[in-house]
This record gives structure tokens, sequence and C-alpha cells, in this order.
């Protein structure tokens, strides 16, 4: 594996860390929100509507982690995507 991937992916699974199944259908159900265009908070309402127990806490004052933290799983989602296809 090349080095650059492997680093990659390193970091990438301390970003994200260890999920359950329900964490990861959540945060999959935000990634595909926000892949339509919706909002971080209607992407949130809709994935919590779907995973209720898995619904994260928001408020002003950490919408803006949360927001940082799930644009980095859309770029990972797709940086996953690229690298399954070589």
């Amino acid at each position: 594996m090349d080095e650059t991937i492997k680093a990659y992916l390193d970091h990438a699974k301390e970003v994200i860390g260890e999920r359950t199944e329900g964490q990861i259908l959540y945060d999959d159900a935000v990634v595909e929100a926000l892949n339509q265009g919706r909002t971080i908070k209607e992407a949130l309402s809709i994935a919590g509507n779907n995973h209720p127990e898995e619904a994260l806490e928001l408020d002003n004052g950490n919408i803006g982690d949360i927001a940082t933290h799930y644009d980095f799983l859309k770029e990972h989602a797709k940086i996953m995507k690229s690298l399954k296809k070589q």
C-alpha cells in the first residue's frame, strides 16, 4: 500500500474513531443529506428522524465542530470510493 494512502487512512481512523453500526448508519444518513445539498442542521434532523437513538445534541456552540466533522466524513467517503475504483 502506498505510504501516503496508509498515512491518510491512519489519520482518518483517528478522526472518525470507533463507531457502532448505528452510529455508522446515522453518519451515512447525515452525509447523504449533505450530498443532496441540505444544510448541516437539516442533515442532522433528517438523520435524527431515521436514527433517533444516535441523534446528536447540537447547539450554536458546537454546530461548527459538528459541521467540520461531517465535512471530513463527506470527503472521506469520496476518497474511499475513489480508492475502491483503483
